[in-house]
């Protein structure tokens, strides 16, 4: 009992920030209007920079540890298939009359079941509850969910011809989307920094140690406000079939499924550490990433059905999560 409670003392705050920001929406404190400030601080400068203090302080063998990334890679590859092939259903509802679930919405309905939190909750969360050696492998799957999961759910989104670009649009819009990003390029660097046993000047690193200290709380509440406001926006009732399954495709079978490869990695001899395991297998417990939302609503998915899979996988996760932590810590 005492060990869940510790366990629940470190997971607390960091759900019941969520809620804060949901609540703050819900109840018109926090403008909507103010929602993509918060988004664009966090994005462009807070998590940079907290990325980067982690990877540079991370030993690079830890940001590029290749059993890692083929494990988490393969279950990342499988969730998609799994998910599409679950949810793919081009007639209309029997019971409902509902137009059915296309390409494109089965697409991103496989990137929010592939896609943790990771960026902004995953990483300072199990640095809390871990410490700071499992930065390194949940930073790692950072890079492969936005390089590789996202590029292809995206350009699966396109396979139903719903926009007369087609595909490689997409895949030209996804590549784009990846270069603009900038957390991608701040891992890098943090990486560089790392190999190279180089450290920014003082005045300049206490700089970016304030910006990183405030991307988790910020990120956290930004978390509620976007999803509160991607639920009053959505003006159709999502039957509970299309959202439930793939929240629990994301919370339960995910991260079975990488603690399962994994395990098989190690039989079979790859150099993966239980430690490392470990962290990707609590990465995928993680709830769906909120920024797939925003996704979405850029391609002309179902957005509705995408903000109640991260609602309910995020309200979820604080039991689920708790219970996983419980189970492998």
């Amino acid at each position: 009992m005492g060990a869940v409670l510790n366990i629940l003392l470190v997971t607390f705050p960091f759900f019941a920030l969520v809620l804060c920001g949901y609540a703050a929406t819900r109840r018109a404190l926090l403008p909507q209007a103010a929602i993509p400030g918060l988004n664009t601080f966090v994005l462009y400068f807070a998590l940079p920079c907290m990325l980067y203090r982690f990877g540079a302080s991370t030993p690079i063998g830890q940001l590029l540890d290749g059993s890692l990334v083929a494990v988490y890679l393969l279950c990342a590859l499988l969730i998609v298939a799994l998910t599409v092939a679950v949810t793919l259903h081009r007639g209309r509802d029997a019971q409902t009359g509902s137009p059915g679930v296309g390409w494109n919405d089965a697409a991103f309905g496989a990137l929010v079941a592939a896609f943790p939190n990771t960026g902004f909750m995953g990483v300072p969360l199990l640095v809390a509850l871990l410490g700071a050696q499992a930065a390194g492998p949940a930073i790692a799957t950072i890079v492969i969910d936005m390089l590789v999961t996202s590029s292809l759910c995206i350009a699966l989104s396109r396979l139903d011809g719903a926009d007369q670009h087609g595909a490689a649009r997409a895949a030209r819009l996804a590549l784009r989307g990846v270069v603009a990003n900038p957390l991608p390029w701040s891992i890098a660097l943090g990486a560089v920094a790392s190999a190279m046993e180089w450290a920014l000047p003082g005045p300049l690193m206490g700089t970016v140690g304030l910006l990183a200290d405030a991307a988790s709380p910020v990120a956290l509440f930004t978390i509620g406000a976007v999803l509160a406001r991607s639920q009053m926006h959505s003006a159709l009732r999502t039957p509970l079939m299309r959202y439930v399954p793939v929240a629990l495709i994301k919370l339960v079978v995910h991260p079975l499924l990488v603690g399962a490869v994994g395990l098989g990695a190690i039989a079979l001899g790859l150099p993966l550490e239980r430690f490392s395991l470990t962290v990707v297998v609590l990465v995928a417990a993680l709830p769906s990433a909120s920024n797939v939302a925003l996704l979405a609503e850029r391609f002309g998915a179902d957005n509705g059905r995408i903000a109640r899979i991260i609602l309910l996988s995020t309200a979820l996760a604080f039991f689920s999560f708790s219970a996983a932590v419980a189970w492998l810590v």
